[in-house]
């Protein structure tokens, strides 16, 4: 739902990964090219922003921008954020198991976050990969974390076990280690944000033979992205 602000009409989109929120930025572009009015918009990995103010009426929230609002919305019927199709989803949970990993082949280099989400059963529920581009290892990590709990709060889970073989992000999110990489500070607050949003959400370390199956999802989004064949 969009919402009134001082700085115009509001509405954030959390798409799976960041190409299709980039994809979704395009679409949105050739909509507001159309009508000839253009939105203030933010843009971090998988997350868009979408401001609509009308600037000739004093910044005031006019019938041009709840035009184009609702031209958004009527695209978005196909292609629907996660926040918005979490309620159909079948399979919904309430506790999650959430396995989670990245790695960088070179650091940096070429990047890929991995996560499988598991219900009490240990049966799969989400077994993903997503190729990241050139970045570092614990960036990778970080990332993983963040779309694994995008996916288990796409599910409407209310707590999530979480299991990693990274040592430094399991007692960063625990508060033990601080974050002493500038570079890191943006991600893991946006994970802190979204902790908050669960009942209880718990970090345990696991060794790299436990964490196989998230492993194995970051190298298949890596053997893909980089043309590689087994």
């Amino acid at each position: 739902m969009w919402q009134e602000t001082k700085h115009g009409l509001f509405k954030q989109f959390t798409f799976i990964n960041f190409k299709e929120a980039f994809d979704f930025m395009k679409q949105v572009a050739d909509i507001a090219e159309e009508q000839n009015h253009h939105p203030r918009w933010e843009n971090e990995w998988n997350v868009v922003k979408i401001w609509l103010v009308t600037h000739e009426q004093k910044t005031h929230i006019t019938d041009k921008d709840r035009r184009l609002a609702d031209s958004i919305d009527a695209l978005m019927k196909e292609g629907r954020p996660i926040s918005e199709w979490s309620e159909e989803l079948d399979n919904k949970v309430s506790r999650i198991k959430l396995y989670a990993d990245g790695g960088s082949r070179g650091n940096p280099g070429p990047s890929a976050s991995g996560f499988v989400l598991f219900d009490e059963e240990d049966k799969i529920l989400e077994d993903k990969g997503v190729y990241l581009g050139i970045t570092t290892n614990n960036q990778a990590e970080y990332t993983a974390l963040k779309l694994g709990l995008e996916a288990a709060k796409a599910r409407q889970a209310s707590e999530v076990d979480v299991y990693m073989d990274s040592l430094l992000v399991v007692n960063q999110m625990k508060g033990s280690f601080k974050v002493r990489n500038r570079d890191l500070w943006p991600i893991h607050s946006a994970i802190k944000d979204l902790i908050h949003q669960f009942k209880r959400v718990n970090f345990t370390h696991v060794p790299r033979e436990l964490n196989k199956k998230a492993d194995a999802a970051v190298n298949r989004a890596l053997d893909e992205a980089l043309g590689i064949k087994k």
